[in-house]
């Protein structure tokens, strides 16, 4: 692959121009995340400072295809970050649910620490994965950053719902009602799997290729997973 690798101070500048594009004129989740930390000096800095080290990764290789590999791991490790509190706002988890799903990873912290800081999580990761896929469109032009990707943070998440919604069931009717879903789940991870690596490994200007590799029609069993309804009481 031709061109020249980035610098660090490069990267750092289109992405807080990124964050400030999305905050103005974003999608309205984009927007909202992005406001919120452009809005909160504080908030800034933390982001900032993150930000800062997960491009070191990407800065410090001297190739820019080296450059280009980095940021896709980079990006997937962003949308496996945002997807805890983007489980509790989209499947509406509150009360004790709630309090018992953030137990299983805030253990030693209280309750009201632990969803703010899960919501920190949510909007630092949210913000620079929109710089992420905003440096490998721009800047290195690169296609697998786009329609792959998004499939597989679309993957990601029937996943990772599957793991909460197995671990929030209760009653007998819960749980029977998750059994397919948790017959599934071997082929979710093993999914997952290989889109990860087929995104890995593709070039960069892979067209459609990718799609052999990895990407297959709806069946009944790979269609979109039914959620486990929230329980009233």
């Amino acid at each position: 692959m031709s061109g020249r690798a980035y610098k660090h101070e490069r990267l750092m500048d289109e992405s807080e121009r990124c964050v400030e594009n999305a905050a103005r004129c974003g999608r309205a989740e984009d927007q909202l995340a992005a406001s919120r930390i452009i809005e909160q000096p504080a908030a800034y800095q933390r982001w900032a400072s993150d930000h800062d080290r997960l491009l070191r990764s990407v800065s410090e290789q001297a190739k820019l295809d080296r450059q280009m590999l980095a940021l896709r791991h980079a990006t997937f490790r962003l949308i496996h970050r945002k997807a805890l509190f983007g489980y509790l706002r989209d499947q509406h988890v509150v009360g004790a649910r709630r309090r018992r799903l953030l137990a299983l990873f805030y253990r030693p912290r209280d309750y009201a620490n632990s969803l703010i800081a899960e919501h920190g999580n949510y909007l630092r990761a949210n913000s620079s994965c929109l710089c992420t896929r905003f440096l490998a469109d721009e800047l290195m032009h690169d296609g697998a950053m786009q329609e792959p990707l998004q499939l597989y943070q679309e993957w990601y998440t029937d996943y990772f719902r599957v793991f909460c919604d197995a671990s929030l069931a209760e009653t007998l009717e819960e749980r029977e009602s998750m059994a397919p879903s948790l017959a599934l789940q071997p082929y979710l991870k093993h999914r997952l799997n290989e889109a990860r690596h087929a995104i890995i490994e593709s070039p960069r200007e892979a067209g459609n290729a990718w799609r052999e590799l990895w990407l297959r029609e709806p069946t009944g069993d790979t269609v979109k997973l039914r959620a486990l309804r929230p329980h009233r009481g």
